[in-house]
């Protein structure tokens, strides 16, 4: 399996982990200029915005780690962007989760990162 497989294989695993866990998916792989979002989610009614990471071992980093504050300001931008063009609402509740994956098994971080983006949004 390459890279671009392996990457869409942990996102469908992530996908189905999430929907087991009482999230609905809306969006994957969503795209803009500024990054790309794994998943994006609803959760009761949090607006979720996922990163999906995988590593055979956790010796090195732990996935939730290889989200650096670039990649968040990144994910944060593109988040905003989502919601500017869907008509979204500032005030719609949101976080931003990551699912790790470590030697198969997902473990989600709910709220592993704070926006990262210009004040006011």
């Amino acid at each position: 399996m390459n890279h671009v497989e392996k990457g869409h294989y942990y996102e469908q695993e992530a996908a189905d982990y999430l929907i087991s866990c009482g999230y609905q998916i809306l969006e994957a792989n969503y795209r803009c200029r500024h990054a790309e979002i794994d998943l994006i989610a609803m959760d009761g009614d949090y607006l979720v915005f996922v990163e999906v990471k995988y590593r055979r071992s956790d010796r090195v980093q732990a996935p939730s780690e290889a989200v650096n504050r670039k990649k968040q300001q990144h994910i944060s931008l593109a988040a905003r962007q989502y919601m500017v063009s869907r008509g979204m609402s500032e005030e719609q509740l949101c976080r931003f989760d990551v699912v790790a994956f470590l030697k198969e098994r997902p473990v989600l971080y709910k709220n592993a990162f704070e926006y990262q983006g210009a004040k006011g949004w």
